[in-house]
């Protein structure tokens, strides 16, 4: 079975995490360290074979153009990640609207075909933000991955198929594929393996026996990961424990981890595991 592989495309003064640290007004002063990380995850990938999906921001689409083309002249999928990493409720509809707007402009002009694919900033399509199904369908995204069936005090719909499902826009706009990052059900409820800070924090061994659990159900496995991920020399930030513990711990162990499993299953694109599944 194939699974699909993806990587938000944001610096690491770009998280919700570390915010307090870096205003939106002063980022094109701090250093990029994206290519450190890109640059990590393009050759893993290349050895091993395998393919994935990245969701850009539009603001690194328009300063970092080069890893666009670097990704699609690897046979990589682009999609979108938003502008600038704000959390749709903060957008509201119409700030949406042009916030993908905005986006598909920077992707388009660095050479990317229209986006089939979207996810949310820090997956905050929930029930309070349902009404952003209208505006992919309408602007004609085919697939979005921002519904994190989980419990979490910022984000989560509980209860949601955590496999590949269709959702009608609440305003009538037409349908959409949602394809969560992976979850497993264990005493009933669902808990994330899916990547990011969880990645880094379960020992590899269970995150193996997850993807596993979730094979066995017949579902394709979604992981995502970020490029500062792979950057363990990234300047430390102060921040309050627990999100210095989400964004600092066991970076260095992120890619040997994701090459282990790059050895052990094949990854490919969001799009091309919900043709495989006969969704698009």
């Amino acid at each position: 079975m194939q699974h699909a592989l993806s990587f938000d495309v944001e610096e690491y003064f770009q998280v919700a995490n570390l915010a307090g640290n870096f205003p939106r007004e002063g980022w094109d002063s701090v250093p990029s360290r994206l290519d450190i990380g890109m640059g990590a995850i393009l050759a893993a990938l290349e050895r091993h074979g395998a393919q994935a999906t990245f969701f850009f921001l539009g603001w690194i689409a328009e300063r970092h153009p080069n890893w666009v083309v670097r990704c699609l002249d690897a046979g990589h999928e682009v999609a979108s990640h938003g502008y600038d990493h704000r959390f749709l409720w903060e957008l509201g509809p119409g700030g949406f609207e042009a916030d993908l707007a905005r986006t598909e402009r920077a992707l388009s002009a660095a050479g990317a075909p229209a986006p089939l694919g979207f996810r949310a900033s820090t997956f905050t399509l929930t029930k309070r933000s349902w009404w952003a199904f209208d505006t992919l369908v309408a602007r004609g995204y085919r697939y979005d991955s921002s519904v994190h069936p989980v419990r979490h005090p910022v984000y989560g719909v509980p209860g949601f198929e955590p496999g590949v499902s269709t959702v009608q826009a609440p305003g009538g706009a037409g349908e959409l594929v949602e394809f969560p990052v992976s979850t497993v059900p264990f005493f009933g409820r669902n808990w994330p393996v899916g990547g990011g800070g969880y990645f880094r924090l379960l020992p590899l061994s269970l995150t193996r026996a997850a993807l596993a659990r979730i094979e066995s159900l017949g579902r394709p496995v979604a992981l995502y990961m970020h490029p500062w991920e792979f950057d363990p020399a990234q300047p430390r930030c102060p921040a309050g424990a627990s999100a210095r513990l989400r964004h600092y711990l066991n970076l260095e162990r992120t890619l040997p981890r994701l090459e282990a499993l790059l050895a052990q299953h094949e990854f490919t694109t969001y799009h091309k595991v919900l043709r495989e599944v006969g969704v698009l």
